[in-house]
């Protein structure tokens, strides 16, 4: 794909974005300048139709290039590096241009804000701060060294090299006299709602905004979008969540769940009781949403989905080892075998939250949000800060 044809697919995406709604007027011209195909290396895997598709520039430079335009996410990273690993976990990348530009709507720059980015990745989106505010403007925290080095290259080749990379923890992002407290404040990799920093407080202005994907245990995902309080010393933030989000987790908060025989030592089904439900786990599964709801009441609990022939199983753990429940889900039945084990009943537990999220209405991403104190408390609310669905964490 020559130049000018590049050129083109710019303006085609950007036009994409903008009829779709994601695409605020005021960043369009960003997108149609700043070469996404430059943050892409030799090979990538672009994930479409829940597949990742190796895309090799040496192979099929079209095939190649023109992935880099379309409304998809780009692997650019598996295992943290580690190539021989068998590709397991994507842990870089691009992100979906639809969900980077409504993230950047959520974000409500304006000339002169200083912008602190948490996960630099490639350096796209850091790339079209720059593009709109001037690289001076961005600085973007890495974890990840070879990462940091290669997005300080992409920069460089797309003429924004004045951006700020810093290989860091984002969790603590650099707010000494070389930056300063951020205006606004963007994260691109996901934290556990329980455990969003603190430290973003401290390092936004009283009056500034965060914008940051959030996930649960259990599932589902959210974008944030918090004010911080004017009144006093940027000690507290609140706001409403945005809409979905599916983004990789920060690599300080990855779980690793142990083995099923730490539940279950013993025979199967162990001291298990036995029961029926009429709720079938798949209507969970089905339903982001429904994760969401589940996960930040029941922050401690997780599933693991197991098929067979004919059925699937459900597992359900909590965190402290000491709980599990399963359910059997048969297509077509109208109740499912449950056993639950342990001082918890989780699959009661979490069939009394499906049910206080369905008579609620089964409400929608807006009507949730979320409070966070320097103090470390972390609140997820429905509809008014006053209404906790979730026990304050932290």
């Amino acid at each position: 794909m020559s130049a000018d044809r590049s050129e083109g697919a710019r303006h085609r995406l950007a036009g994409h974005l903008a009829d779709t709604g994601a695409l605020e007027p005021g960043w369009r011209p960003a997108f149609e300048a700043v070469p996404r195909h430059l943050f892409l290396p030799p090979v990538y895997w672009e994930f479409t139709d829940r597949t990742a598709v190796e895309r090799d520039r040496a192979a099929d430079p079209e095939g190649w290039l023109a992935g880099a335009y379309r409304d998809t996410p780009a692997i650019t990273q598996w295992d943290d590096g580690d190539q021989g690993a068998g590709m397991r976990d994507f842990t870089s990348s691009l992100s979906m241009p639809t969900m980077v530009a409504s993230m950047l709507r959520d974000l409500d720059v304006q000339d002169g804000h200083l912008v602190h980015e948490i996960g630099t990745g490639p350096g796209y989106n850091a790339a079209l701060l720059a593009h709109r505010l001037g690289p001076d403007r961005v600085v973007s925290v890495e974890i990840d060294k070879t990462v940091a080095d290669t997005a300080r290259a992409n920069l460089t080749a797309a003429g924004l090299d004045g951006v700020r990379v810093v290989t860091g923890d984002g969790a603590e992002p650099t707010t000494d006299e070389a930056s300063g407290r951020a205006d606004r404040l963007i994260a691109t990799c996901s934290s556990l709602v329980t455990d969003i920093p603190t430290a973003w407080l401290g390092a936004t202005r009283p009056g500034g905004i965060l914008v940051a994907p959030v996930a649960t245990l259990f599932g589902g995902g959210a974008i944030t979008r918090l004010n911080v309080d004017r009144d006093g010393d940027g000690r507290t933030a609140a706001g409403h969540f945005t809409g979905p989000s599916d983004f990789m987790r920060m690599r300080q908060q990855r779980y690793q769940a142990p083995p099923v025989d730490a539940y279950l030592p013993g025979e199967w089904p162990g001291d298990a009781t036995a029961s029926v439900t009429g709720l079938d786990p798949e209507a969970i599964g089905d339903s982001w949403l429904a994760q969401l709801a589940i996960g930040t009441r029941l922050p401690d609990v997780y599933y693991r989905r197991a098929p067979y022939q004919e059925t699937v199983t459900w597992w359900f753990f909590d965190t402290t080892v000491t709980s599990w429940a399963t359910v059997d889900s048969v297509p077509g039945a109208d109740e499912y075998q449950v056993r639950q084990s342990g001082p918890r009943r989780l699959w009661d537990e979490i069939h009394t939250t499906w049910n206080t999220w369905q008579h609620a209405g089964a409400p929608g991403y807006q009507r949730f949000g979320l409070t966070l104190t320097r103090a470390g408390r972390r609140t997820v609310w429905l509809d008014h800060p006053d209404n906790h669905w979730s026990p304050p964490a932290g």
